[in-house]
């Protein structure tokens, strides 16, 4: 895919990568509920675990060429991976206690706020009132498709509710390691590293840390070939695809946009999970979905007249270097 990082329609280009990304995210939930005697740790684990081992093997050439520079950050890539491995594990919990439908939306939707926060407090960014307006649209949306959402059948009990309940803590937990790992991807590239290493390194760390977790508990991943065929859906579409898009996108977005886009993804499992698994979304819960889109048009970049993106920091480097070399002697 050519998308010129230094062009003015770069962080168009970002967020429809983003855009694309959140789609094949949308369908791991659906995805899940064909597999229901895997547990959903078995499920996280096999989705990040191997998804991000195959982004490592994607990236080896670039992870080997920019080898020195990651080793110099190797605490940032440390701390992102370790973001990576609880992510799924809390992610698919979240959607098996709490339903398709508000385990996405809590996880997705609370991410942008996460995110805007890590940033703030980490970079000293300012919040913009465009982010600022889009995000809560975003999430005043996601808010709604989960009040209306009706989690899985006899949710009525007292047990389910509070089962419920620990399902959104740990959608709670999901949203702020998905804004963390986000987070410390972005600021990799930002220092120079290339998106391809920068997400080789991270999510093939973070699925190397799964492996244990896969080990315990994916035996019954080899059970049927249809547990088998989800967890490879898993594992080659929404999680290795879906995140070399989402790479492509954080070089040339802030990850607050970025997590802020993917509230997408809250539409697309709120949607397959009325179309295929069978629960109900009211018309409130379509109002929201529609509030989330509408959000979408705010935090996308638009395409008109940009200053181009700064290059890496070694690029700014050599630049003012043959800048310096081409001035005239004084």
């Amino acid at each position: 895919m050519n998308v010129a990082g230094g062009s003015a329609n770069a962080p168009l280009w970002g967020a429809l990568c983003v855009v694309a990304a959140s789609v094949l995210w949308g369908t791991t939930g659906t995805a899940a509920t064909f597999a229901p005697s895997v547990s959903p740790l078995a499920i996280g684990a096999v989705a990040m675990g191997i998804g991000g081992l195959l982004q490592a093997l994607y990236a080896v050439d670039a992870i080997a060429g920019q080898w020195p520079g990651l080793l110099d950050r190797w605490r940032l890539v440390f701390f992102g991976a370790a973001a990576v491995a609880v992510y799924p594990l809390a992610f698919y919990s979240s959607m098996r206690l709490s339903g398709v439908a508000v385990g996405t939306v809590v996880s997705i939707g609370s991410a942008p706020v996460a995110a805007a926060l890590v940033e703030r407090f980490a970079d000293g960014k300012p919040l913009t009132r465009r982010w600022m307006a889009g995000a809560l649209l975003g999430v005043t949306g996601a808010a709604l498709l989960s009040f209306a959402s009706h989690g899985p059948a006899g949710s009525g009990s007292a047990t389910n509710s509070l089962l419920s309940l620990v399902g959104i803590g740990l959608g709670l937990v999901a949203g702020a390691t998905y804004a963390l790992y986000s987070w410390a991807a972005h600021r990799l590239i930002g220092g120079g590293v290339s998106s391809r290493a920068a997400m080789g390194a991270v999510f093939g760390l973070g699925g190397f840390l799964l492996m244990p977790v896969l080990a315990l508990t994916g035996r019954p991943l080899l059970d049927s070939w249809t547990n088998f065929s989800v967890g490879a859906y898993m594992a080659l579409v929404p999680m290795f695809a879906g995140y070399v898009l989402f790479g492509w996108g954080l070089a040339r977005i802030r990850a607050s946009t970025a997590t802020g886009i993917s509230l997408l993804e809250t539409v697309v499992a709120a949607v397959l999970a009325v179309l295929v698994v069978g629960e109900r979304l009211p018309l409130p819960g379509w109002l929201g979905a529609a509030v989330v889109i509408l959000s979408l048009f705010i935090l996308t970049p638009r395409q008109s007249a940009r200053r181009p993106l700064p290059p890496p920091a070694p690029a700014r480097e050599r630049l003012a270097e043959q800048q310096a070399g081409a001035q005239p002697p004084q």
